[in-house]
């Protein structure tokens, strides 16, 4: 059974950027064994982002696209739950333009 393509992408995605946190957290906010716990489980939770963006059911080169809109939109999530930071008018136009961009490219069909 394939997996919904978006339910992958959104996995992948929480993935990546709460691993990237975890990295994040472990470099500036922590020492000692709590930085060697961050590392270590920001590294597990990129092996998995890795393992489930390949999992969706989409040529590598459709996926792609799909996955920078969705990243864009849960780094946004992640960022004010993990460091209490909203997203600014300017990143917020960026977004659109990046999210936009995203589905141009997984689904802009050329003849």
């Amino acid at each position: 059974m394939k997996m919904p393509v978006l339910l992958a992408l959104v996995i992948a995605t929480s993935l990546e950027v709460t691993g990237d946190a975890m990295i994040r957290k472990g470099i500036y906010d922590h020492a000692g064994a709590w930085r060697i716990a961050l590392f270590l489980a920001g590294m597990a939770l990129l092996t998995g982002y890795g393992t489930f963006l390949n999992l969706a059911p989409l040529e590598f080169g459709q996926v792609v696209g799909l996955y920078i809109a969705t990243l864009f939109i849960v780094w946004q999530v992640v960022t004010y739950l993990t460091f209490g930071t909203l997203p600014t008018l300017p990143i917020l136009a960026g977004g659109a333009l990046i999210v936009v961009g995203g589905l141009i490219v997984s689904f802009w069909k050329t003849a």
